[in-house]
């Protein structure tokens, strides 16, 4: 080294966007504080919470401030949604936070060790039996198995797919062999999922939506999950948030300070399938608010991981919740999925970041 040591609050915040030319530039340069970031994030959602309440299927109403009929319909579909939205986007931020420290790359994504294929077939699975059993034990029965069952199935596929690829990878001791078997495992489950919707054509419009990612099904039900989800995987990331600084320098300085890298690696990699799978398993796949949360954040502010995660935790669910305001807005009566806006935003947003790149 031909300069003095960085000092030590912001050392893990530009060695964690190490790799990258620019981001750390433009983390160095952040002209926001956390406490500013918390407090306009903290905004923002307040104002899309509003909006939630107040965006219906025949466009938007405050009618419910008074008349308390109305205000049923929004405490029973549109709150439960409102804040499901939410829940569900702050555990993918979560989760992209800890992929991201986990693999030192700040691109990496919570899907990536097999999580989503895993989910999807899943349901896939369990949407082709409904179909075999709805003629033997009536439609309505099959129906409200099926209701049961996905949310279960996809929690389970998520959870098992991930269980695979450590199993593949041999542990969680190397970093690049887990990611290769995470990609391995990812097209297995995705190969057979497409075999099963060729084996049982009827399974296709339920994977379709699945695949697409929809808030529509979140009920208090959803919220209480999601919640406990949240509050579980919450305090023990943060447990560990020292040790991703660590990690961020390079797994011999981590190594030097004494952390048992193959038991630190598998402990991050058992909450971020929580988080992910949980989240999954109630809205779908929703796409790039992981991959884009705690990049923001990063490009914003500069933090250790202790508060980089919780902030990527809120901003994952003010994007969330920002797209499914929108997709309930953009074509009234009907809604697009919501996992569809979001790949559309978070695709315009890198594309955006890759030509401020090629032009540097």
């Amino acid at each position: 080294m031909d300069r003095p040591a960085p000092e030590p609050a912001r050392a893990p915040a530009t060695a964690g966007t190490a790799g990258v030319p620019g981001v750390a530039t433009a983390a160095a340069g952040a002209a926001l504080t956390p406490r500013s970031l918390v407090a306009l994030l903290l905004g923002l959602a307040a104002l899309l919470a509003l909006a939630g309440l107040a965006a219906g299927s025949e466009g938007w109403s405050l009618a419910w401030l008074q008349q308390a009929a109305e205000w049923d319909l929004v405490a029973a579909i549109r709150a439960p949604r409102t804040v499901g939205a939410l829940l569900v986007g702050a555990l993918l931020g979560l989760g992209g936070a800890l992929a991201q420290g986990l693999f030192r790359n700040p691109l990496a994504d919570p899907y990536l060790l097999g999580s989503a294929a895993g989910a999807g077939l899943g349901v896939v699975l369990v949407l082709a039996a409904g179909g075999l059993l709805g003629h033997r034990i009536g439609l309505a029965t099959a129906d409200l198995l099926l209701r049961l069952g996905l949310v279960g199935a996809a929690f389970i596929g998520a959870l098992a797919g991930v269980a695979l690829t450590l199993v593949l990878a041999r542990g969680a001791a190397r970093p690049m062999v887990l990611l290769l078997a995470g990609v391995v495992v990812g097209i297995l489950l995705s190969a057979l999922s497409e075999l099963v919707t060729l084996i049982s054509p009827e399974a296709l419009r339920g994977k379709q939506i699945f695949m697409l990612g929809t808030t529509s099904f979140l009920g208090w039900g959803s919220v209480a999950v999601l919640a406990g989800a949240l509050a579980l995987v919450g305090p023990l990331a943060l447990r560990f948030a020292r040790a991703l600084d660590a990690l961020v320098l390079g797994e011999a300085s981590a190594a030097s300070l004494g952390l048992q890298l193959p038991r630190l690696r598998l402990l991050l990699v058992a909450l971020m399938a929580l988080a992910t799978g949980t989240a999954v398993a109630q809205a779908g796949l929703v796409a790039f608010v992981g991959l884009v949360a705690p990049h923001i954040v990063r490009r914003l502010v500069v933090v250790t991981h202790g508060a980089l995660l919780g902030l990527s935790a809120l901003a994952g669910g003010v994007l969330l919740l920002a797209a499914d305001v929108a997709a309930r807005a953009v074509i009234v009566p009907q809604e697009l999925p919501v996992g569809l806006l979001t790949a559309v935003f978070g695709g315009i947003y890198l594309l955006a970041l890759l030509r401020r790149r090629s032009s540097w």
